[in-house]
């Protein structure tokens, strides 16, 4: 698909289907995370896929927010291998996981597969449940999977500000 019909036809699935991402898509998916850049090269993240009824479960026990994905990756990054900024306040983890996480639901995209970017959670709780190392903090999760019969995006979607609204020229 070309990029642009990527980012233009991308939406939040809230509805998936049954049907197991393959492999290889899923494969692509994440050598697309893996191949985003991140401050001084770090790769300080770390993606943990999620299929199996009892890793699911956990993921529904701390958000109300997985909508029946067959399939969760749950972005983290370590916190013991970030770049600290100039002033001292602000580190690359969540910048660097973010790029990650968007590379990945934009290659999801661009294979077929459905997404949604879930931050409505206790990432601590998850963490935690699924025995995640304490160097590591969840940034996301990502539902993937096959949007279900009926599902589409929200109807407000392909409403969008005017570029003079949310750009400066300075």
């Amino acid at each position: 698909m070309e990029f642009k019909e990527v980012v233009r036809s991308r939406y939040s699935c809230k509805k998936y289907s049954s049907r197991q991402v393959e492999p290889e898509k899923l494969a692509a998916i994440l050598e697309a995370g893996r191949l985003a850049p991140t401050a001084k090269n770090l790769q300080e993240q770390h993606i943990y896929v999620l299929q199996s009824a009892e890793t699911l479960a956990k993921v529904d026990a701390v958000t109300p927010c997985r909508y029946g994905a067959p399939t969760v990756l749950a972005v983290a990054f370590d916190r013991n291998n970030v770049f600290t900024y100039p002033s001292g306040k602000r580190d690359s983890g969540v910048e660097d996981a973010t790029i990650v996480a968007t590379h990945m639901i934009l290659a999801a995209a661009d294979e077929g597969i459905d997404s949604c970017w879930i931050n409505f959670l206790d990432p601590e709780k998850l963490a935690a449940a699924l025995g995640l190392p304490e160097h590591e903090e969840i940034l996301m999760v990502m539902d993937l999977g096959y949007a279900a019969e009926g599902a589409g995006p929200l109807p407000n979607h392909s409403s969008r500000k005017p570029l003079t609204d949310t750009v400066s020229f300075l």
